[in-house]
């Protein structure tokens, strides 16, 4: 009776072992069908070696990756339970939720860059609900999906286990086995010989595949183009540039263009102005709830604001809403920023004040209702952009409310400047003049406002950073500005956000206007969700996600901050927050293409 037992339970295993391997087989076709999806979504390769590579690290790969969920899950099961109606439901189910994993995979990838991974889990879920916004029928295909899928396998099993006998006697797969297998060692034999040789062309393709070979900061870099490809090859530390010519920067014309959407001029009458305060030194959060107690308008306070230019460049992140990596080509241009284009079709005023007493800046005097100012005569390169530069060397002339409350509708910037050397990290008295400067000034300027019937939009913050330790930090800055219903009232937005957000913002609250399509900046009264925010430097980039920021340099060293506990971190490579900041970066690129 042992005997018999014995005799009826290993035939049985070996009847489902036979049909799990059929099975299995059958499962690697359809996987390697499915994740063509990955193959079609990069650029192919542009050597014979790069293409013959790229299909047989693909079939390989995914058929390598299918066997092993069997070796893994299903075999361990058949040995465990071994009762056949249970064995094929549950691998219907299993390679059914396989399958679906690796289109959903497959998808992301087309997407953001990356595969799923639980260090960007926010980014992947924030995508799938975007899309089941836009696409009410996006939970009605995917749910049709996972029945055409599960119904595939169903099939399947069914198949295999009816005309088990047939496909024993059959020789064919041994042909495809044969051929995936020799594919397999080809494909890693050639990665060994492209990483020693430097092979662009295949090392690129690191990332297209799930689970496959790690990559590098500056494989992926170079494959977004942040990276010249001979400099990748030729093992140079160059910095980081476009690989190729980026767009023109936009321009207004009649009112409307395809990168804004303003109203008719004629209709729309501005009836209040901005006033931007900067300061070159920090602003501290004491500074910050001293003037939120005195602001008179709706104010929102900026706790993660980032600001990771070093002088020039981060002027240009404020006023053009772009990243470092832009400056260059984007000022040969010529073109104002759209704000400033959109100010000048208005007729409105700009001015630029500059509180300093910095003998380095030349300038000349001038006379005005008695009060004598310097007038800038050596201009930076954004000076232009303003019809009127002023330097003071102290803000006792601008203390009067009448005087703020006089001043033409328009934007008005007001940038206290340091005079000492701004690699000192001791606090001198000249530190503390340009402090006690600074508040001096915002505190006027607030309580003016409460004599204005027609609040102003007010920003403040600091621009800039002093030294490169900085530039990991988040620099709070507050922002005010008038609701319709005259109410005041404080909402303290943790969201990150940016310098790049203010000209798209007041673009929206102030002259009406709406950027289209995907921009760097966002509005912040309507920013209702958190995002990665990226900037770049010569030698890397600096991205900043919820909890950390990163610094990834060209050779791959990730560096981390911590901005719940204000300090460095140690972290692993996170690849997938960098190709968010690389996504971040090129925005502007990638939405102006024709």
């Amino acid at each position: 009776m042992v005997s018999f037992d014995t005799k009826s339970y290993s035939k049985k295993l070996l009847l489902l072992i036979s049909w799990s391997h059929w099975f299995t087989f059958f499962n690697i076709i359809a996987a390697i069908a499915l994740s063509s999806y990955y193959v079609f979504s990069e650029d192919a390769p542009t050597t014979l070696l790069g293409q013959a590579y790229l299909v047989t690290t693909w079939v390989s790969h995914i058929a390598f990756l299918t066997f092993m969920s069997f070796v893994l899950v299903l075999f361990p099961l058949t040995l465990i339970l071994p009762n056949t109606k249970f064995i094929r439901t549950s691998a219907s189910i299993i390679f059914t939720l396989g399958l679906l994993l690796l289109v959903l995979d497959a998808f992301i990838y087309s997407r953001l860059g990356y595969h799923l991974n639980a260090s960007s889990s926010e980014q992947i879920i924030s995508l799938i609900q975007d899309i089941a916004k836009a696409n009410v029928l996006f939970y009605f295909i995917s749910g049709a999906l996972a029945i055409v899928i599960l119904g595939f396998e169903f099939i399947v099993s069914n198949y295999a286990w009816k005309h088990l006998k047939q496909l024993q006697k059959t020789v064919f797969a041994r042909y495809v086995i044969f051929g995936l297998v020799l594919s397999f060692f080809f494909s890693h034999l050639t990665h060994i010989q492209a990483d020693v040789n430097l092979n662009y062309d295949i090392l690129r393709q690191d990332t297209v595949l799930p689970l496959s070979y790690p990559t590098t900061a500056r494989t992926l870099l170079t494959k977004y183009g942040l990276f010249n490809k001979d400099d990748y090859i030729e093992r140079k530390n160059s910095p980081l540039s476009f690989s190729q010519a980026i767009p023109k920067y936009p321009t207004i014309g009649n009112g409307v263009t395809s990168a804004i959407n303003c109203p008719a001029i004629e209709n729309e009458t501005v009836k209040n102005s901005v006033f931007l305060v900067l300061n070159e030194q920090q602003v501290s959060v004491a500074q910050l709830n001293q003037f939120i107690r005195r602001a008179t308008a709706t104010n929102l306070y900026l706790t993660n604001n980032i600001d990771t230019g070093m002088k020039d460049d981060a002027w240009f992140n404020m006023l053009y809403s772009l990243p470092s990596l832009y400056q260059d080509d984007i000022l040969k241009q010529g073109i104002k920023p759209l704000l400033f284009q959109r100010i000048e079709q208005q007729g409105l005023a700009t001015s630029l004040t500059v509180i300093s007493d910095d003998s380095a800046t030349t300038s000349v005097t001038n006379t005005v209702d008695g009060v004598t100012e310097e007038v800038i005569s050596e201009p930076r390169w954004f000076d232009s952009f303003f019809t009127e530069q002023v330097a003071l060397e102290n803000v006792s002339s601008l203390l009067f409310a009448k005087k703020l409350n006089n001043k033409p509708i328009g934007l008005h910037v007001i940038y206290f400047k340091n005079k000492q050397n701004i690699e000192s990290n001791s606090k001198n008295k000249n530190d503390i003049n340009n402090q006690y400067q600074f508040e001096l000034f915002v505190d006027a300027l607030l309580l003016a406002q409460k004599q204005k019937a027609q609040k102003d939009i007010i920003w403040i913050s600091a621009i800039g950073n002093l030294n490169n330790k900085t530039r990991l930090n988040t620099k709070p800055a507050l922002f005010i500005y008038p609701e319709a219903s005259n109410d005041v009232t404080y909402e303290e937005v943790t969201f990150n956000t940016s310098t790049m957000d203010l000209q798209p913002t007041l673009l929206n609250k102030w002259l009406g206007c709406s950027l289209n399509g995907k921009n760097n900046g966002m509005d912040l009264t309507k920013l209702n969700k958190d995002r990665v925010i990226a900037n770049t430097t010569n030698n890397g980039i600096i991205v900043f996600d919820k909890d950390k920021s990163v610094f990834i340099d060209q050779n791959g060293n990730f560096q981390s901050y911590s901005s719940q506990f204000s300090s460095p971190i140690t972290v692993n490579a996170d690849f997938p927050l960098m190709i968010d900041g690389v996504h971040f970066i090129k925005l502007f690129s990638q939405q102006q293409k024709p």
